[in-house]
């Protein structure tokens, strides 16, 4: 997928006619996705490749940052970087990376139109969602755009609500799922398990010292982390996962993961004020080093879905009480895994003696 990041100051259209649909798309859900299939059906039936157009950062962080009120920004589902892989992964040919900020907020509709869609983008084709508003003080509307279109000679098409079982498909209902802990309701609204992915970064190495307080744990509770890069996740907690990208059997590690800001750790930690997802694998295949946290894996790609939420973060007062902690967390996640691996070997026995 070509990505093009800002369209201002261009001597040439970014694009020589495209399909495009425009929104923040955090998370990329079910809702998203119907959306985007139609969009390649439309681009199809023109010969022109689809384009996904959306902000960063999303617009109602700006307003909360211009305004000084932190609490009216969003919790954010997905990195940008996970984004654009689900969007690549639907199918986008091309993805506009508009960067939200005063130029952009102030922008009048009818120059975001003339300015954006026709003469960078040369659109052929626009949908959008039924709540679409667009241009300075959100004045653009559907019957804007519409118009725009017969004036320019571009369809301009909305889409509906999207609906799982009777429930709207949204960002903000993902958000809402996943702040409840609900990992099942979420998955069921994106379409897949919740994930975050990234490069492996250097922690604080305090894995490597629990090993002292951890008997017949060698190495300690070593973690993978990924840096979270936006400081509101809609999800926090501890969590029981699935580790892809290091295994080469290419199959899933198991884990335990902390998705947040470590509230036992003290001011001297590395990652100190950011978002991070640490990750423990309970189990290493064989043929991979146990060692692999400590230095092999520190630049790799890998993607952790997070399956079950086992409790929110706690506070640990020393090193010990957090090792027990940590333990007792390895312990409920291989409980969740043993009764999923059943309820697998079940539904694989009524398949074989349906089929």
């Amino acid at each position: 997928m070509k990505i093009l990041r800002g369209l201002w100051n261009r001597n040439e259209p970014a694009v020589q006619g495209c399909a495009l649909t425009i929104g923040n798309f955090d998370g990329v859900h079910r809702g998203h996705q119907a959306m985007l299939a139609l969009l390649q059906n439309e681009a199809r039936h023109r010969g022109v490749p689809t384009c996904a157009m959306t902000f960063e950062p999303h617009p109602r962080d700006f307003f909360a940052a211009v305004h000084r009120k932190p609490e009216l920004a969003p919790a954010r589902i997905a990195t940008l970087r996970d984004k654009l892989e689900e969007l690549e992964r639907c199918g986008v040919d091309q993805c506009v990376v508009l960067p939200f900020n005063q130029r952009l907020a102030s922008l009048p509709p009818q120059a975001f139109i003339e300015d954006i869609l026709v003469r960078a983008l040369g659109v052929k084709y626009v949908l959008v969602g039924d709540d679409f508003r667009f241009g300075a003080q959100r004045a653009g509307d559907y019957a804007m755009l519409d118009a725009a279109g017969e004036r320019f000679g571009f369809d301009v098409a909305r889409m509906q609500s999207y609906e799982v079982h009777g429930i709207r498909v949204s960002s903000s209902a993902v958000r809402e799922a996943l702040a409840e802990g609900d990992m099942e309701r979420t998955a069921a609204l994106l379409g897949r398990p919740y994930a975050i992915s990234g490069h492996v970064v250097h922690g604080r190495k305090l894995g490597r010292q629990l090993a002292e307080s951890a008997p017949g744990r060698g190495d300690g509770f070593r973690t993978l982390n990924l840096r979270f890069s936006h400081w509101k996740p809609a999800a926090s907690g501890i969590f029981a996962v699935h580790v892809h990208g290091l295994n080469p059997s290419g199959e899933p590690l198991e884990g335990v993961a902390n998705l947040g800001v470590r509230p036992s750790l003290d001011p001297n930690d590395v990652n100190g004020g950011r978002v991070l997802l640490e990750t423990h694998c309970l189990d290493w295949p064989a043929g991979l080093s146990a060692s692999l946290p400590g230095g092999e894996a520190y630049g790799k790609i890998i993607r952790v879905e997070l399956l079950h939420k086992l409790h929110d973060e706690l506070k640990y007062d020393s090193l010990d009480a957090l090792t027990q902690g940590i333990a007792r967390d390895c312990d409920e996640a291989r409980a969740f895994f043993a009764s999923l691996h059943t309820q697998t070997r079940r539904q694989t026995t009524r398949d074989r003696i349906q089929g």
